[in-house]
């Protein structure tokens, strides 16, 4: 987590910790080769003008119970916007890359950038589970109450071990901004291309080159949000970019501003 208390992804973090605390908490035990953890954001802007939260996501689907009903949120390839007004929280499952397949009926690819009622896939009880959540103030009660969800609603049958494969192979990426192309990362793993891509839609939701892009993407914002001086062409060198001219199009198409003029905002 940052200085802020926030994971990796959040744009203007110093602006948000003004309003927004996220709290997060384990899951079950036997739920931890599916989730990572639960977040819990709550927020208060009474008095204040409503806030455009912008997220660069991770390659993880959350399952959100939130006031207006819980959804399940594939990955947003583009930055994620999120309006926060008045006082409010939610309760987020983020499930290791890879893991919701284990309850997705297809790929996981056909719910990229969708956010879809969570009944789709949990049954209507979620709603009810959902007011149950919201109407608590304890995190672990709350996330006691998302562990028996969970655990209720688990599928049959031995788990599938592509999805430890998977979610290690995220793992790897993300840790490693310095990993730049995907034929590489096929090499070092000893697989076709193709077969990489494969299991990225059906696990993921997104290709592995969005995977290495996203993770170079997160140190280069996380740099710009640490309020030191960066030597932009150094970065750009040391994450891949051909130039700095590269990193700056690339962060200014997924940031909309450019590096140094988000740095000093």
């Amino acid at each position: 987590m940052s200085r802020h208390g926030f994971h990796r992804g959040v744009l203007r973090p110093e602006t948000a910790a003004e309003f927004l605390q996220v709290r997060t908490h384990p899951p079950a035990p036997e739920l931890a080769a599916l989730v990572d953890f639960y977040w819990n954001p709550r927020w208060d802007l009474r008095g204040r003008d409503p806030y455009d939260q912008k997220v660069l996501a991770h390659p993880n689907v959350h399952l959100v119970f939130e006031p207006d009903g819980p959804l399940l949120y594939g990955v947003p390839r583009e930055v994620y916007v999120r309006r926060l007004a008045g006082r409010g929280q939610a309760l987020g499952v983020k499930f290791r890359p890879g893991a919701f397949r284990a309850f997705s009926a297809g790929p996981v690819a056909a719910l990229a950038d969708r956010a879809v009622p969570a009944a789709s896939f949990f049954g209507a009880g979620a709603e009810a589970t959902g007011r149950r959540i919201l109407a608590l103030d304890d995190l672990p009660e709350m996330a006691a109450l998302a562990d028996r969800f969970l655990l209720e609603r688990l599928p049959a049958g031995p788990p599938d071990p592509r999805v430890a494969e998977v979610a290690a192979l995220v793992e790897r990426i993300t840790a490693s901004p310095q990993l730049f192309r995907v034929d590489a990362l096929a090499r070092e793993l000893d697989m076709p291309v193709r077969r990489l891509q494969r299991l990225f839609a059906d696990y993921v939701g997104v290709s592995p080159k969005w995977v290495l892009r996203r993770a170079r993407l997160h140190e280069a914002a996380a740099r710009a949000d640490s309020g030191t001086g960066i030597d932009w062409a150094a970065l750009a060198a040391d994450l891949g970019y051909a130039d700095q001219a590269h990193l700056t199009r690339d962060f200014t198409a997924a940031v909309g501003a450019p590096p140094g003029r988000y740095a000093g905002a």
